[in-house]
C-alpha cells in the first residue's frame, strides 16, 4: 500500500510530503501549478529524496569500519524507510527516523532523523536534523535532492531556464563518471558569469558538482517570470542534474559527496563525512521561495 501523502499550506503554496522517505512530492502555487518533477518513469520516478546516512555512492557499494565491511546503496537507505508523522498543523509538519534492527545490520549506529517542513508565505522550509542517539562517534553525511519541473509551469520556454548563482563560481567542477564516482580530473565550469543556462547537453555525462561552492542560494527561472529562489546555507556542495529530455532538474545542496575512485580508506576518511559526538545533533536546511 502506498503510504499518505500529508499536507501543509499557506495562502501562497502547498506542499505534500510522503511519510515514506518524507519525500517531498508536490510543491503548487496559489493557482495549482505543480513546480516540481512529474516523474515519469522513464526518466527517473523520484522526487525529492533525503540523502542519509551519505550522499552519492560508495565503491563497490561497500564502507569499511574498524575492519568490518558494511554494504550501502547510492545515498543511503533514509529515502526507502517509512518515518513516523511526529506533528502537524496546517502549514507545518514533522517527520521522524529512528534506526531498526535493519538500519543498524548496515549502519551500525543509533539515530534520530528529524524532517520538518514549513510553509510561511511563498516559502517553504526544510529543516533536517540528524542527532546521534549513541555512546560512541557517529559518521554521516546528509544531502537534498529535490527536482524541480523544467520547464516551470509559467509559460517560458525549456531553452530559457537558467539557474543564477548569487556569489562568482569561479572554480572547476567535479567529474562524475560512469557509476557514480568523483573522478581525480575535473571539468570547466560551464557558467557564464553566475548563470548556468540550462540545456540537456549539460548532463550527457552525468551530474554538475561543485565540489566547494561559494554561493548559499541561487535563482531558478525561465529568463523572466516567476522564479524559485532556492537558499541553503551551510551546504558547502551543490549537485545539478536531469537526465536528458526529461522534464525535471534536480537542485542539490550536499554536505557529502560519493567516493572518489579508487577509495578504500575508513568511512571516516571518506570526503565529506561529518564526525557526530555521543548526542551531538546538526541541522541542515534550504529554503525555497517562489517569488514574482
Amino acid at each position: 500500500m502506498a503510504e499518505p501523502w500529508i499536507e501543509i499550506a499557506s495562502a501562497e503554496l502547498a506542499a505534500a510530503i510522503n511519510l515514506f522517505g518524507a519525500e517531498l512530492s508536490s510543491l503548487r502555487d496559489a493557482d495549482g501549478r505543480e513546480l516540481m518533477t512529474d516523474a515519469d518513469p522513464a526518466f527517473w520516478a523520484g522526487r525529492a529524496p533525503l540523502l542519509f546516512p551519505i550522499v552519492g555512492r560508495l565503491m563497490d557499494d561497500k564502507y569499511r569500519l574498524d575492519g568490518k565491511e558494511y554494504p550501502l546503496p547510492q545515498h543511503g537507505f533514509a529515502r526507502r524507510q517509512a518515518f513516523a508523522l511526529i506533528e502537524q498543523s496546517a502549514d507545518r509538519a514533522v517527520f521522524r527516523l529512528t534506526d531498526s534492527a535493519d538500519t543498524r545490520a548496515v549502519y551500525p549506529f543509533a539515530f534520530t532523523l528529524d524532517a520538518a517542513f514549513t510553509v510561511s508565505g511563498a516559502t517553504l522550509a526544510t529543516d533536517i536534523r540528524v542527532t546521534n542517539a549513541g555512546d560512541r562517534d557517529m559518521p554521516a553525511s546528509f544531502g537534498f535532492h529535490p527536482a524541480f519541473a523544467w520547464p516551470l509551469p509559467f509559460g517560458r520556454p525549456r531553452a530559457e531556464h537558467r539557474i543564477l548563482f548569487d556569489k562568482d563560481e569561479p572554480a572547476d567542477l567535479s567529474a562524475i563518471v560512469l557509476g557514480g564516482w568523483i573522478a581525480p580530473e575535473t571539468w570547466p565550469s560551464p557558467l557564464d558569469g553566475r548563470a548556468l543556462k540550462l540545456d540537456d547537453e549539460l548532463f550527457a555525462r552525468d551530474a554538475l558538482v561543485w565540489d566547494s561552492l561559494e554561493s548559499e542560494s541561487l535563482r531558478y527561472d525561465g529568463g523572466d517570470g516567476p522564479a524559485l529562489d532556492i537558499a541553503f546555507a551551510g551546504m558547502p556542495k551543490l549537485g545539478i542534474w536531469t537526465r536528458p529530455g526529461a522534464r525535471f532538474v534536480c537542485i542539490e545542496p550536499w554536505h557529502g559527496i560519493a567516493d572518489p575512485i579508487g577509495f578504500a580508506g575508513e568511512i571516516w576518511d571518506k570526503p565529506g563525512i561529518l564526525r557526530f559526538a555521543p548526542g551531538e545533533s546538526r541541522t541542515f536546511s534550504m529554503q525555497v521561495t517562489l517569488a514574482g
